[in-house]
This record gives C-alpha cells, structure tokens and sequence, in this order.
C-alpha cells in the first residue's frame, strides 16, 4: 500500500473538506472514497478539475 493510499484510509474525511475547498466544482460523489478504489477517485477529481494524476496525488499528499 502506498503513502497515499495510507493517507486516504486514515484521514479521507479529513482531507475531504480541503479538498473541496481546492476544488470547488467536486461535488460530495465526486468525493466518495471506498478502500481500493483509490485510482477511481483521482480519476473523477481529473475529470472534473482538468488537472493531471501527479498534480492531484502532489496536493493530496502535501496536507
């Protein structure tokens, strides 16, 4: 398991609000995380912000 995966698992509700504060236009969906579909949501967060995998994983990891 990765350093961020670890991250989403421990503190995803956490994170969640920052996130959305980031992002705005991610809606509550957007955001749902379940443990082992990590790649699914980076890839709603890409779609919907325009922003690359790298750049979403880099902001996740930095809070």
């Amino acid at each position: 398991m990765s350093a961020f995966e670890d991250k989403l698992k421990g503190n995803w509700n956490e994170i969640k609000g920052k996130v959305k504060q980031e992002y705005a236009e991610l809606t509550e969906d957007d955001l749902t995380y379940q443990e082992g579909q990590e790649d699914e949501l980076l890839g709603r967060i890409q779609k919907k912000t325009g922003k690359g995998k790298e750049e979403v994983k880099s902001f996740i990891d930095s809070l």
